[in-house]
């Protein structure tokens, strides 16, 4: 029996519907806190959000699996990067079809320096997939991005021992797919901050 789409998690080739045994606790938490995730970095500290690049490009394979659109389709990208209490913690890219960015998905087109959260949680025709997690490599689309915001202490190398999660948003059968990474110097500021609630199980909301 096939599920719906909005039930399965956004796998491919590296993307688990799971964390391994190698993430600890607080890795755990931040990989599958469900609800928005700006609003829990909020619990952490300052956070400050900047628009890092929106531009249109062909879907690439990775990202429409998750999708369940054709690779080269035509795709809106909008790329962020969050700092908390000032460290650069979480860059985040989202992604819809070009044709749903002018439809279900044009919010994300007028949100500036706006969390994207902003336009998710206040709309009960909006479902959410569970989550995917993966340590981040090349495939990924914005491996290269995230290497390049590492500090340059840890090293380019770093970004193969970076983690990441992707969830697929839905609206009138159009998906929009978010991918958050935490870059390494989140997790002192995380554990300092000490923000960690029971995490509840992921609902679906439904229209």
């Amino acid at each position: 029996m096939t599920l719906p789409l909005h039930n399965s998690p956004p796998l491919a080739p590296g993307w688990l519907a799971d964390c391994p045994p190698v993430c600890d606790a607080l890795m755990r938490h931040w990989l599958t806190r469900p609800g928005a995730l700006t609003a829990g970095l909020r619990q952490v500290g300052q956070v400050r959000l900047r628009v890092t690049g929106e531009y249109a490009e062909g879907a690439r394979p990775d990202e429409a699996r998750a999708m369940h659109i054709a690779p080269g389709t035509p795709v809106w990208v909008r790329e962020v990067l969050m700092s908390v209490n000032g460290v650069d913690s979480v860059p985040a890219r989202s992604l819809a079809p070009l044709a749903a960015s002018h439809g279900a998905w044009q919010g994300m087109r007028r949100l500036s320096t706006r969390p994207l959260a902003d336009m998710l949680y206040h709309d009960r025709t909006v479902t959410r997939s569970p989550f995917a997690v993966r340590r981040l490599a090349p495939p990924v689309p914005f491996f290269r991005a995230i290497a390049g915001w590492l500090a340059p202490e840890h090293g380019a190398h770093a970004a193969q021992q970076l983690w990441a999660r992707r969830s697929v948003f839905w609206r009138m059968g159009q998906p929009l797919l978010v991918a958050e990474c935490f870059l390494p110097g989140f997790w002192p500021v995380a554990a300092a901050g000490n923000a960690m609630p029971p995490l509840k199980k992921h609902v679906i909301r439904r229209g």
